[in-house]
């Protein structure tokens, strides 16, 4: 991981937005610290990031400017107590009212009739003489009443030293909001915050850190001791038992359990409201015990779901967890849940069989998730990267360390390539060549039958792999074949890379792969090509990738493609005189598109749209804008949740892309569309293009025009094969402002021949034949363990046809944050590093509102997580900054990334602060 700077500088404008004062450049007058105390009490504090150790992540300015500085930029003394580790402070600069401040939002750490002491250190800098006071306030806002402030504490500072500002606070009820700030000096004075504390003394640790931590705070009657008491049936009857089925079902634990009986749909099962007993922003964890009985159904999924309802808003319907349940023994359903909104109500119930068939609950818990401390970073001794752990891959002993999987017969040939294929030699450069030799499989009765080896033993947990080889296939197919590399890990089938073969040439095929569980075996073979088709391979290669190496040649591309030259002139009375002059340039913002997947749901949470707005400047929408969210019966459209995401974005100068029109596959395609006969669904067709580009003209500036059409051909299969072209051409009729792209996944990782490379280009081909007029090509990106050579190789392929390629739904998963981190890191440079990538997506970034577990980059309750930190620096890598001094032709040099800078110029009268842009171009920027 790259170091983070030396300087955190952050700038947000939240009612008045204006350009940075020239002041904020420098760091404010530095303090001694005498006039704090040694002892801030930091026990159970409910304030993130207390002292600014991460920026300002969780705060937030007051209509003015903020940055940290952090204890690398100057001598400051000793820190203020030695059990500190950040010798941090914010500063809230470009202050032109006494309220202006900076503020946290702590509404779901305090607890009603709790007495909260509160501690905070801090200074003031800037154009004052003798002291001003610094107030500690608290915010209480709720729908329909005025906001109330709450004086907490005041206390009068001079320059050149710290004090503490201190006072107590306990409130009967928890406002809606709540909100923590400091304020008061004079308008101009900057006031500087060392660290915040606010604990509560008379609670213990595990009572002010867990609402709700108990079993019984959440769910009342979790194991029915109490009967049927709070408990209901959703659309059935709910019963109690102490036993069914003449004895053989007992409860698991406890003396009874609930059945829910008589459900006639799917959604009917056991419910409990739980309004006012959870607070939002707040995760909290779900435990069940479930099972099922009767109508002769063995094995069914239950699911834990929330029902919530929102004033002024469509009810929510929260999937929390789900798992198989069976007849014959209780299982446990586990899972979290997280509320951005206030809700009016909330119920959780349980649901999922078929109808006539009882579900059972043993019990049910929800308490405040216990926050788990993240794995360290995985040491892996000796790692070995480039060595190939395949025994024997050259042949030179003939068929030893191989073994036939299944009744085929191994011998070897001569006649195969000498050469690494491609990708592996980008990963390994110099190497040596191959042999020559392959194995030739003959009498496979099976797909998966082929050349195996047990390579158990010589796999490393957390490393990724590449896997390489060259395989052809004998004579006698029928029709194009499949070619895989794949593990056997236990009981587990992983995909290592497979190819399509229609011909008697040799092909590269190449994939990764990665373990995180300590398996008890591990087996490598090659499959695939029909019964009867011999099978031949070549140059077996697996070997641990060496991912820093990669990212110093990407970073000497993007060096390339993503910077330009700029000379910056200085011109007017006196230039001549000029020489010499300090001139500081700095890099606001990079224009490479980086943006972010989002729901409605979010936009009601302040801390992710914090995040979002200060990191991302794209969104796109989870579910808002498909089909079956705007029209989920037929004339009952719902514009509402797309119409305030976009208000959202606009307010914040973020660029949309609008995903999706169409999605091709079945299962995502609604009931009532799928009985509509041919023509009303080519009416409805046309209704949903010209109601959605109508309505949102000019506004987004991409549109996902049918989605996944390599993996899924309904409107195709029922409107014929015009429909593609004609859903691009109608849509580029109605909106001619936006690209057009096509979207689909598995593109870049070599796992899916349906969607590789050379399948997408003859896709793309067809449809420009067809008049279709496609703008740009989207590579979903949910992968496993990339490998840059071979994401890269896709992108190659790709850029012959001169679109522009985007990632627009980029998410990597790994259980250990450093790992998923450089996963991340992996695809992002590689994007950032092409030509032909012109933008990122990522397919969401705040835990529990993801498609894929373990990918987030913030935890739920708004920890920016390691992989997030390795974002936030990769980010900050890509900002150029330069310092030097005017020279004697009245010129500064540089080379930069393009996007936003402002430079700064010292001359003897005066300092000016001036904006520019650097865009792409070959030619120097003057």
């Amino acid at each position: 991981m790259k170091g983070l700077p030396i300087c955190c500088f952050i700038s947000r404008q939240h009612k008045h937005p204006s350009k940075r004062s020239e002041e904020t450049m420098e760091n404010p007058q530095l303090m001694s610290n005498s006039g704090c105390s040694e002892n801030l009490n930091q026990a159970a504090n409910i304030i993130v990031n207390h002292d600014f150790s991460n920026g300002l992540h969780s705060w937030h300015t007051n209509c003015c400017n903020g940055f940290v500085v952090l204890a690398e930029c100057g001598d400051r003394g000793k820190p203020l107590s030695s059990s500190r580790s950040s010798g941090n402070y914010a500063v809230v600069t470009n202050r032109t009212e006494c309220w202006q401040g900076l503020e946290q939002d702590i509404t779901s750490r305090v607890l009603p009739g709790s007495t909260y002491s509160v501690s905070a250190c801090v200074g003031v800098s800037g154009p004052l003489s003798g002291s001003t006071d610094v107030l500690a306030t608290l915010k209480l806002e709720n729908h329909g009443s005025a906001t109330s402030y709450k004086l907490i504490g005041k206390t009068s500072v001079s320059k050149e030293k710290w004090e503490i500002v201190e006072g107590t606070f306990s409130l009967l009820a928890v406002p809606e909001r709540l909100v923590f700030y400091l304020e008061g000096p004079s308008p101009g004075v900057e006031l500087l915050i060392d660290s915040v504390v606010i604990s509560c003394p008379s609670s213990s640790k595990s009572e002010s850190a867990s609402i709700g931590a108990g079993d019984n705070d959440i769910i009342i009657n979790p194991k029915f001791e109490d009967g049927l008491n709070n408990w209901s049936g959703r659309g059935c009857k709910v019963a109690l038992h102490d036993s069914m089925a003449d004895g053989k079902i007992v409860p698991q634990s406890g003396k009874a359990f609930a059945s829910a009986t008589e459900r006639t749909q799917n959604w009917n099962g056991i419910q409990q409201e739980i309004t006012g007993r959870v607070q939002r922003k707040l995760a909290y964890s779900v435990a069940a015990v479930v099972r099922i009985f009767g109508n002769n159904v063995t094995t069914a999924t239950v699911q834990a779901t929330l029902w919530v309802q929102t004033p002024g808003r469509n009810d929510q319907y929260v999937g929390i967890a789900n798992v198989q349940a069976t007849d014959k023994d209780w299982v446990q359903l586990q899972g979290k849940f997280l509320l951005n909104g206030s809700p009016s109500k909330v119920v959780i119930y349980l649901e999922g069989p078929p109808p006539g068939t009882d579900l059972l609950v043993n019990s049910l818990f929800v308490k405040h998730a216990e926050k788990i401390p993240p794995s360290p970073a995985p040491v892996i001794e000796n790692p070995d990267f480039g060595v190939n752990i395949i025994t024997n891959s050259q042949l030179d002993d003939q068929t030893n360390g191989w073994f036939p999987l299944g009744n085929c017969n191994l011998s070897v040939g001569s006649g195969s390539p000498h050469i690494l294929p491609p990708m592996a030699r980008a990963s390994l450069g110099v190497h040596e060549p191959l042999s020559g030799r392959y194995i030739h499989v003959k009498n496979r009765t099976q797909t998966w039958m082929g050349p195996a080896q047990m390579i158990t033993d010589k796999v490393k947990l957390f490393l990724t792999y590449q896997v390489s080889a060259w395989v052809r296939i004998g004579s006698g197919a029928n029709g194009p074949q499949n070619v895989n590399v794949a593990l056997g890990v236990d009981n587990q089938w992983v995909n290592g890379g497979q190819v399509e073969i229609n011909d008697d040439r040799w092909h590269e095929i190449g994939g990764s792969f990665r373990i995180e569980k300590q398996p008890s075996k591990v087996m490598v073979y090659i499959q695939g090509p029909g019964a009867g088709v011999d099978l031949m391979v070549a140059g077996v290669q697996i070997f641990p990738v060496n991912r820093e190496a990669r990212f110093k040649y990407l970073g000497h591309q993007a060096d390339k493609i993503r910077k330009r030259d700029v000379v910056l002139k200085f011109s007017g009375a006196g230039s001549s005189s000029l020489s010499g002059t300090n001139v500081k340039v700095v890099q606001t913002q990079n224009s490479f598109p980086i943006g972010s997947c989002m729901s409605r749901t979010n936009i009601d949470n302040e801390d992710f749209i914090n995040f979002f707005v200060k990191n991302f400047n794209w969104a796109v929408f989870g579910n808002e804008l498909k089909w079956y969210w705007t029209e989920p019966q037929q004339g009952n459209l719902n514009y509402k949740d797309a119409d305030d995401m976009v208000a959202l974005c606009q307010k914040h100068n973020i660029e949309t892309r609008g995903h999706c029109i169409f999605w091709e596959v079945q299962a995502t395609v609604q009931q009532w569309i799928q009985a509509l006969n041919k023509d009303d669904l080519m009416k409805a067709v046309q209704n949903r293009l010209t109601d959605l580009l109508t309505r949102y003209k000019g506004k987004f500036k991409h549109y996902d025009v049918n989605n996944e059409m390599l993996h899924g051909s309904y409107y195709q299969d029922r409107l014929g094969k015009d429909i593609r072209a004609n859903m691009f051409k109608t849509a580029n009729q109605l909106d001619p402002s936006a690209t057009l792209f096509v979207n689909d996944y598995h593109v870049e990782d070599g796992c899916d021949t349906r969607s590789c490379p050379e399948r997408y280009i003859e896709h793309i081909l067809d449809l420009q034949e067809q008049g279709a007029p496609v703008g740009g090509i989207g590579i979903q990106g949910h992968i496993d363990n990339p490998v840059g050579p071979v994401v890269c190789t896709a992108l190659d392929k790709l850029g012959i046809l001169g679109l522009p390629i985007w990632f627009t739904e980029l998410d990597v998963s790994s259980i250990n944050e450093h790992v998923r981190g450089e996963d991340l890191e992996v695809m992002l440079r590689e994007a950032f590093a092409h030509p032909a990538v012109e933008g990122i997506m990522l397919w969401g970034f705040w835990e529990l509102f993801m498609s894929r577990d373990n990918a987030h980059l913030v935890n739920a309750e708004g920890d920016v997580n390691e992989t997030g930190k390795r974002f936030l620096a990769l980010k900050h890598e890509w900002l150029s900054h330069a310092r030097g001094q005017v020279d004697v032709q009245g010129q500064f040099n540089f080379r930069g990334f393009h996007g936003k800078y402002a430079v700064e110029i010292d001359t003897p009268s005066k300092k000016i602060v001036k904006t520019f842009v650097v865009d792409k171009g070959d030619t120097p920027l003057v």
